[in-house]
Formats: structure tokens, sequence, C-alpha cells
């Protein structure tokens, strides 16, 4: 594997080496649109010319608002090569979450890609020049198409210092307010090199983006790994289209938070019961031909890494796949780490860990048992805040992830929990939820779980249904709930014990504020609707209520 001093220079290596090789592919109305990495260089060049015409301060910040789609990573490369640092900013947001990253991030130009709902979000942006895209429906002053009309492609290029700033990238943390996390063109660099290193991919790889390209996961390991590999980057065109694109693509790494597995899960459900799926696989030759078959329709039969992250996967989840031939990896890492940190591997996987160091990182535990990372690619710091900077890296330069852990005899590292998350009951003793809730959300009719309990004398967990569930009378959704208690309560100390659940009226979405872009729940959130009626809720008769 090429190591490179920054993704420009990579870039520019794979248009020059392979020009004809596609780099990026999307479907829209029904058809896949292909452009190589020479067509791709004549977009972003042109679209670099426009933006260096602005005259832009050094060290300008320009925005860019969009859901995955060829013009997002056009439009970073385009950043980096007019010499500029991007904010990118999550395209289900509202404007009143878009307006403080603007404004704190100094951004002064914005490029608007393909979004949802735009005319919702305009008031976050109204007095900085912005440049859409046409394709999309949105028509700016400036769009991408008119600037590619009128600028030649730019040819003198200036590779960036691999110390300057390359982004900042605003956290979707699970509480508190974002912080602007700043990595260098070195630490994007470091950070693909580490994980070509990790993980065996053929030359110019396939993959499939549609986890929203703002997160570093995605941009690290789908963005950036087809920049450093010359490798083809494939979008979704739609929600509705999402499974199909999936079949058509076939990639060679499909990375997917545990939300998206219940959601595949389901389908399968749908498709075929579980006890006619229990006989399919106890016939052997059936048991051959149902998983291959299976394989291909999900758009993994190519996939040599199939793998989790974000969030925990349950355990139960992870077995299910196994029998039906789909290796499921869990991996960790954060915004503040490039998710150069654990990874599980085929051969090398245990179920119910996020695995061990992967390469370039190390890691120790703190004397509280908090997770501390070290690799060549840490943050630079958070942006106009000193004080979190330094309050986040330890004596020895080690990053405090504030995620509990413990590593096992083989050297497999499991979260426990995180420390901001743990609560007391009134009996004053600390409850870690993490681990309780990974336990009952092996109950298939539960969709999304919160265990909670502040102020009163036992936890509760609020409860949303899966499809599953929802499917099912309120008897024998009130007994399968009931069942999950009674299993876990006998492996739990005396204060962790759960009392009642609570069924709750409406799902927790990005939408609704209650989930993060990346579908982890917002525990401050829900916990600031629901703690109010703690209290009547356990009070109230019977074990299983409803909100």
């Amino acid at each position: 594997m090429k190591k490179f001093n920054s993704p420009l220079e990579a870039f520019l290596y794979w248009e020059k080496s392979s020009p004809d090789q596609i780099f990026l592919q999307q479907f829209h109305e029904g058809k896949a649109q292909a452009l190589t990495f020479k067509q791709s260089g004549q977009e972003i060049r042109r679209i670099a010319r426009a933006i260096k015409k602005k005259n832009l301060a050094p060290n300008s910040k320009i925005a860019l608002l969009s859901k995955n789609c060829k013009h997002w990573v056009m439009a970073d490369l385009a950043i980096m090569m007019s010499g500029y640092i991007s904010v990118p900013i999550y395209p289900t947001l509202v404007a009143e979450s878009i307006k403080p990253i603007i404004e704190h991030s100094e951004s002064n130009l914005l490029i608007i890609g393909k979004l949802d709902d735009y005319e919702s979000q305009k008031d976050a942006f109204r007095n900085i020049p912005k440049i859409s895209v046409e394709q999309y429906g949105i028509y700016e002053n400036e769009t991408w198409e008119s600037l590619l009309k009128s600028n030649e492609p730019l040819q003198e290029i200036s590779l960036p210092d691999p110390q300057n700033l390359i982004t900042i990238i605003y956290t979707s943390g699970t509480t508190g307010i974002p912080k602007g996390v700043m990595h260098s063109h070195r630490n994007f660099s470091n950070a693909t090199f580490n994980i070509s290193m990790t993980l065996s991919l053929p030359e110019h790889p396939r993959y499939f983006s549609y986890l929203p390209l703002s997160h570093i996961a995605e941009r690290i390991g789908l963005e950036m790994g087809a920049i450093s590999q010359g490798g083809t980057l494939t979008f979704a065109e739609s929600l509705d289209t999402f499974a199909s694109n999936l079949e058509a693509t076939q990639p060679d790494l499909f990375f997917a938070v545990p939300r998206i597995y219940a959601k595949f899960q389901e389908k399968i459900l749908e498709g075929v019961s579980q006890k006619k799926l229990n006989v399919i696989l106890n016939i052997p030759f059936l048991n051959t031909l149902f998983k291959k078959k299976l394989k291909v329709k999900l758009g993994l039969s190519r996939a040599k890494y199939i793998a989790s992250g974000a969030a925990p996967l349950s355990v139960n989840i992870m077995k299910w796949y196994k029998k039906i031939g789909i290796e499921i990896i869990q991996a960790y890492g954060m915004t503040e780490d490039c998710i150069i940190s654990h990874c599980n591997l085929p051969g090398f996987n245990k179920i119910g860990t996020v695995g061990k160091f992967t390469y370039g990182a190390t890691a120790k535990l703190s004397e509280i048992g908090e997770i501390c990372v070290k690799n060549d690619c840490l943050l630079l710091g958070y942006y106009k805040n000193p004080k979190e900077t330094a309050e986040v890296f330890d004596k020895d330069g080690y990053l405090k992830t504030g995620d509990i852990g413990e590593y096992d005899h083989d050297g497999f590292l499991t979260i426990t929990g995180r420390a901001k998350d743990q609560f007391k009951t009134d009996k004053g003793k600390y409850i870690s939820p993490a681990p309780i809730e990974l336990a009952v959300s092996k109950n298939t009719d539960i969709g999304q779980v919160c265990i909670v309990g502040m102020g009163i004398p036992q936890p509760i967990m609020l409860v949303v249904p899966s499809v599953t569930g929802k499917n099912k009378s309120k008897t024998e959704l009130n007994e399968s709930l009931l069942k999950s208690i009674l299993e876990i309560n006998p492996t739990l100390d005396k204060h962790e014990k759960i009392e009642k659940a609570v069924v709750m009226k409406e799902d927790w979405t990005v939408e609704n504020g209650l989930m993060t872009p990346t579908f982890k729940i917002k525990r401050s959130q829900v916990e600031k609707i629901h703690m109010p009626m703690y209290r009547s809720w356990f009070d109230a008769e019977g074990r299983i209520l409803y909100e």
C-alpha cells in the first residue's frame, strides 16, 4: 500500500496513473452515473478555480451541506485543491442546529448538494455566499453547473503542508453542544494507511456509501479509502432504492450501524419465518444454496469485511447472522482518533467485543477503567476551545475517550458503558445502562431501549417496539417484555434490577431530535422529556406500562 502525505496527493496520483478507473458512481433516476478519476478531476479542478477566484482569506472555512452523493466528494476535494478547510454538516440537521456551526466555524462559503428539505434549513445561512447543485433542484445565485461552464480546470496545484488543517468536524454526540474536532491532512492520510494495513482489500476496491459522509467513519473508511486506494465509491439514490442499489454494487467492504442490521433482519424474517429458516438451515444442500442467494440479494456476496460500529450491536443479532453465513465484525473508534482504535477481523472475531488494537494504535485503561487511545492521527484539538482540548488528553498524550471498558486475557476489548451515562437511583448506587440495554435488546420485539432511574428506587426501561413488536397484540407484547425483564434480572445486582417497562408512543428518530444522525439514542434528550414521569410510572400498578 502506497502511503501519501495528504488525500489530495493520493487523488492526483490516481488521476494520473489510473485516469479511466471509475472513481464515483451514483444511482440517479434508476441509472448508475459513473465518473472516472480523470472526469472527476476535471470537475474538481473547475470548481477549485471558481473557489480560488473568490480570494478568501488564508485558512478560510467552507461549509458543506449535503446528503451522500458524488458532489459531496468532489466538493471536498475542490476545497482541498483550493487550499481551504472543510466544515461538513449533517444533512438532516434543522436550521437551529446548523446556524451555530456556521457561526462558530466562521465559514464564509457554503456548498449545497443533495437535500431532502432545503427550504426548512435556509434560515441558518441566509447571509453567506452559496454554491448549489442544480441536479438536486436547488438554485442559488451560483450553481455547480454554471461554474463548470465558466471556469477552466485549475492546472497549477500546490500540495498542502501535511500538518495543516484539512477539516473541522462537529461531533454528533449524544450529550452536550457539538465540538469542532480539528484534523490535519497528515491525520487523514495516516488513518487510511493504518486501515489498509489492518484490512486486506483488493486493488481498486468497491465501496458503497450511504451513512452520512459528515461522520468520521464513513469519511475515513469509505471516502478516504477510495481516494487513497484508487477505489470506486458508489452512492445509493434513496432509501427506497437502497436495497437494489446495494445488490447492484456488491461492495468489497460493507459498513453499517446496528440499526441497519436490525432492519435487515426484520426484512429477512418478513420473507422467511424463523421457523422456516431453521428448517432450511438444517438441510445441508438447501443451507448452502440459501446462504449464497441471500448474500447476493443483500449485496454482500463480494464483501470481505462486513462491519458494524458507532454503537453496540446485540450479541444475539451477531449470532443470528453468523448462522445464515454472515460474519459481522464490530469496530470501535471516535471522531477524535480518526476511528483508528480497535477492530475484530474475520477468523479473529470475538462476538460481544470490539476487537484488538488496529494497526498504528495502542490503548490503556485509566484507574477508573476509562479507555485511553494513542495513534498517529489524533485530533489537533477542538476549534476555539483550548479548555476542552487540554482536558481530552492525559499526561502521556493519550486520548481520553469517555468510554469505560475492560480487556480479556486475549486482548479483546469490551465496552461496558459511558462514564457520563452512569446514573444513580435514589439508593445512591451507580448503574451503567449500556450492558443492560445490550442484553435486553436481544428481544426482537424491542427496537430501541433506554434504561433510566434517576430519583426512583429501581431502574425502569423505556422501550420503542420494533416492527415485529408493533405487529403483536398488546397482550403478546406485554408478555414478551415481561419475559425479558424476568430473564435479565437474575443476572443483575440488586440495585440494577429492572422494575418495569414503559412502552413509548412514538419512535426515537433523528427528525424528532432523540437520535443522532448515526442512530445513537440521545440519552440526555430522552431523559429531559421523560424524567418528570419516572416517579408516577414507578408508583403505577403493573410492570408493563404505556406512555
